[in-house]
């Protein structure tokens, strides 16, 4: 093992007298997806006591939190984000009792617990549902969004699923149709009826009562739809961006002005909020599900102190290997006018291919590219997610047709091959099997033979692999509050690199990244004479020479300001 101060040394060497309110702010928060994290009992589905037993892991990664993907009882149709019982652990997970020992570790080790709320819609099996769709008289009648056909039987207007199709589905009982903006089998929730809300934040509060430090929200501009049920319009050419929104999905050649992003989510909001400050330190993270004005939803959810305390959209989540334009102006947007709103930075998750895919795949020099992708997340103004797998530089597996499961998968197939392959198990040791994920003899998706060598055995205490270079980093981030808390200005330093100040109180640090193919020299200007090179953060060969900065292809350089 490297020798640099750890999680979980830090956490034993100080007891936290006084919650911190703002633990949230600069915190990296590590995502975990139950299915595929770690098997305790042998039938192939990850769960929450193998989730307790690797917490000594995230912990010695560097993490402040884990962010865990839902768990709750659910059919499974869309995989834990159809859930059917939003206060009790789905039998595949184990039960409230493991998550009450999961907490206690997690504590112990010094890391938050943040877990996953589905509140825009349920499982078409929640008994709320059930009674909904019994009649249009009985006391849930008008707990999800019901709506009557046109004249000639169609549906009320054009809106579309995520997952294809019109997002209105016919309910023969009560001859009308209901919304369901993914899956027929996740019907959306009336937030119109203030007793939905209540119900809402009654089980916000079961899982603040139970120790949670805080949610992820899924989804958290699909809360209110238009009241008038209005058509979207068609996106106009000029919003249109074919990385972000690509015209394979019709979804994606719609306006959603009126089935998403209602100004009346922000009152729902301050009403969240107002719950998680009675307790002393809760925070939440929103999924922005957003490809247009992602950043500005975010900037607006998360400003003024009484909404939501960190925010992301999908900016960074679908792009290939980035270059300034696809970086700088993307935080600028979000920090237009000064706000104080906090963001939230991710290039992996659940839903979208793995960045180790989309930005190093046959690159002779993928690991240096990794290596920068990880110092350039972890220096941006915000508060950072790493998806399971990314710290080894785990790629997007190839699944064949036969054991794709992802419901979105199968019905694209195989223009769109669905996210199944960003959701393969982790894989811990090459020589056991499964990649000591599992004892099963087939886990619910295969181990890709590929990740074998990127395994945590073969990379945990190797000089020089991607897995150390994470903790080195983030052991270096700790040190630096400019990085954690700091404000953030650009410079411009030449085309091809990506340059800012990160400033805390009296600490300033300049980070710069060649996001280019090749090793160029940088002619520092006047102000920045007097720059020195900063240790600890691994070997980006930066070379500083007078006023010239040397950085090779995919290097980095970080430096300290007078």
């Amino acid at each position: 093992m490297l020798d640099f101060p750890t999680k979980s040394a830090l956490a034993a060497s100080a007891v936290e007298a006084v919650p911190d309110r703002d633990w949230w702010r600069g915190a990296v928060i590590y995502q975990v997806y139950p299915r595929s994290f770690q098997d305790s009992n042998g039938d192939g589905i990850g769960d929450l006591p193998g989730i307790t037993q690797r917490l000594p892991y995230i912990a010695e990664l560097g993490a402040d939190a884990l962010w865990i993907s839902p768990f709750f009882t659910s059919p499974m149709d869309d995989f834990g984000y159809d859930v059917s019982d939003y206060r009790d652990v789905d039998p595949i997970f184990g039960t409230l009792g493991d998550f009450d020992a999961l907490v206690a570790e997690a504590h112990r080790l010094g890391l938050k617990v943040m877990i996953d709320l589905v509140l825009s819609h349920s499982s078409d099996r929640h008994p709320w549902f059930v009674e909904s769709r019994r009649d249009r008289t009985n006391p849930k009648a008008d707990w999800y969004v019901w709506a009557e056909p046109k004249d000639d039987g169609s549906p009320p207007n054009n809106w579309m699923s995520n997952f294809g199709g019109s997002s209105w589905e016919w309910d023969a009982g009560r001859q009308q149709y209901y919304l369901h903006n993914f899956l027929i089998s996740q019907p959306d929730l009336n937030f119109h009826n203030p007793e939905v809300q209540d119900a809402m934040l009654d089980v916000v509060r079961f899982w603040l009562d139970r120790g949670v430090d805080g949610f992820r929200l899924d989804t958290v501009n699909f809360y209110f739809h238009d009241a008038e049920l209005r058509d979207n319009p068609p996106l106009s050419p000029h919003d249109w961006n074919e990385r972000t929104a690509p015209r394979d999905r019709p979804y994606n050649r719609q306006d959603h002005l009126y089935d998403k992003n209602r100004p009346e989510n922000l009152a729902f909001l301050k009403r969240f909020r107002a719950l998680l400050d009675e307790y002393p330190a809760a925070a939440a993270v929103g999924e922005v599900g957003e490809l247009i004005r992602g950043v500005e939803l975010m900037r607006e959810y998360t400003e003024g102190g009484d909404r939501l305390h960190m925010s992301y959209a999908f900016d960074f989540l679908n792009t290939e290997l980035p270059a300034i334009d696809d970086i700088r102006p993307v935080i600028e947007r979000f920090l237009e006018g000064g706000t104080d709103a906090w963001a939230c930075w991710a290039f992996s998750n659940h839903d979208v291919t793995r960045h180790a895919t989309r930005w190093a795949e046959g690159q002779a020099d993928r690991e240096a590219v990794l290596r920068l992708a990880a110092a350039l997340l972890l220096s941006l103004r915000g508060s950072v997610c790493l998806y399971q797998g990314e710290e080894l530089g785990l790629t997007e597996a190839e699944i064949p047709f036969e054991d794709i499961v992802d419901p979105w998968g199968k019905r694209f197939w195989p223009i769109i091959k669905g996210r199944d392959g960003c959701r393969t198990p982790m894989v811990w040791d090459a020589d056991a099997p499964n990649a000591g994920f599992s004892d099963a003899a087939r886990p619910w998706l295969p181990v890709p033979d590929e990740h074998l060598a990127l395994s945590v055995s073969e990379q945990e205490g190797a000089q020089g692999s991607l897995l150390e270079a994470y903790r080195r980093f983030l052991a270096f981030r700790r040190e630096h509050a400019a990085l954690v808390k700091g404000d953030i200005a650009f410079l411009d330093l030449g085309a091809e690199c990506l340059a800012f100040v990160r400033e805390h109180g009296a600490e300033r640090m300049l980070c710069v990244f060649n996001l280019s193919r090749r090793a160029t020299d940088i002619a520092l200007p006047g102000d920045l004479m007097g720059a020195r090179l900063l240790d600890g953060t691994g070997d980006f060969g930066a070379r500083l020479d007078g006023a010239t900065l040397s950085l090779q292809r995919h290097g980095a350089a970080f430096m300290q300001l007078d």
